[in-house]
């Protein structure tokens, strides 16, 4: 029986076999937005160019239209902190967070986040939720570690931690207490999953020592969550082989994109796929690189390796950067839909 988008999202986020694999994105910029279907489609939204954008890239209409030209299994809506750091704009046109500005209690004054109370702010969101359609719709933010980090500076967060851990926590509980305050209205609206995208690993390995994530970060993050009863997808890049553990105890749905570069996928879906649904993680190299041929069998491979017994989702190893090749990223679309069918029968 046919599913769907919405209940084949659902059911893979419940570790469970839904009519297909689906597929879905947690984030696409506007540039590729316009590489696939022109720039007079789009109203071309300023803020969307920047990495640190708090805001979502398309409206809805623009949002449905994306996500049709891609036969996506769902919308995503964002709503972020903003990040007090130097900015820095890379090859790719994206922008990037430099040396963050908060280094002592005085500099707290500078965080002005937005009132998280004005009915106004989930406005849009509301009308995401109302539009949606038949698709899963996913609220994506930054819960409070990134911010946090990115605002004071990867260097000086860790050091912080040992020299001066009562700054770590009063940073933390402005960005986490802001998003408990939104999560809660969030979850009044009729989104399907919430993910969190707070990086804190390498690619040799976590940030900082899993301790400090466990009594720093964990309870924060439970904070939040326990307004939301909605499927939660961890988005972090790097690799996260020490934290899964925690993940799980977490209580986390979902672990997004086990980069190519820093994790084995397959040895992640063998030990942890009765607990935490692989949402990831074709290459972004071969999206912006390579053949529609590659990205095909890239797919075929990872479906055959992952889609049995349910509980995976395909998506890139990231999101959609203006960068990639818009007829990769359409390779992997008709990809999942010729070879994801259950029962999956791959070679």
């Amino acid at each position: 029986m046919e599913m769907s988008s919405r209940e084949r999202v659902l059911a893979a986020l419940s570790l469970e076999e839904p009519d297909r694999v689906p597929q879905i994105e947690l984030n696409i910029d506007l540039d590729f937005g316009i590489a696939l279907l022109g720039a007079d489609k789009f109203d071309a939204r300023q803020e969307a160019q920047s990495a640190l954008q708090e805001g979502n890239p398309f409206n809805l209409e623009e949002a449905i239209r994306v996500s049709e030209a891609l036969s996506l299994d769902n919308l995503f809506y964002i709503i972020r902190q903003p990040v007090y750091a130097q900015i820095h704009q890379g090859k790719d046109g994206r922008f990037y967070p430099g040396d963050g500005k908060i280094k002592t209690e005085a500099d707290l004054a500078m965080i002005d986040l937005p009132d998280p109370y004005r009915d106004e702010m989930y406005a849009e969101a509301e009308a995401f939720a109302k539009g949606k359609g038949d698709r899963a719709l996913i609220f994506l933010t930054r819960a409070g570690l990134a911010p946090a980090m990115l605002s004071m500076g990867i260097a000086s967060f860790a050091l912080a931690l040992y020299d001066n851990p009562k700054l770590v926590e009063k940073v933390l509980d402005i960005y986490f207490d802001w998003m408990a305050v939104v999560a809660g209205r969030i979850a009044q609206l009729d989104f399907d999953a919430f993910a969190t995208a707070d990086d804190f690993a390498f690619n040799k390995g976590l940030m900082f020592a899993p301790r400090f994530f466990r009594d720093l970060a964990l309870p924060r993050f439970k904070r939040v969550m326990d307004q939301v009863k909605l499927p939660w997808i961890y988005h972090s890049d790097g690799n996260l082989s020490e934290a899964l553990d925690i993940f799980v105890e977490m209580g986390v749905d979902a672990v997004h994109p086990l980069e190519k570069e820093a994790m084995d996928i397959r040895a992640v879906k063998r030990d942890y796929g009765d607990r935490l649904c692989i949402v990831g993680n074709v290459d972004l190299n071969l999206l912006g690189a390579g053949t529609p041929e590659e990205v095909d069998q890239e797919v075929k491979e990872l479906i055959r390796d992952l889609g049995p017994g349910g509980g995976y989702i395909v998506c890139s190893g990231n999101s959609l950067p203006g960068y990639l090749k818009p007829d990769c990223v359409l390779a992997m679309s008709t990809a999942v839909r010729k070879y994801g069918a259950y029962p999956i029968n791959v070679a």
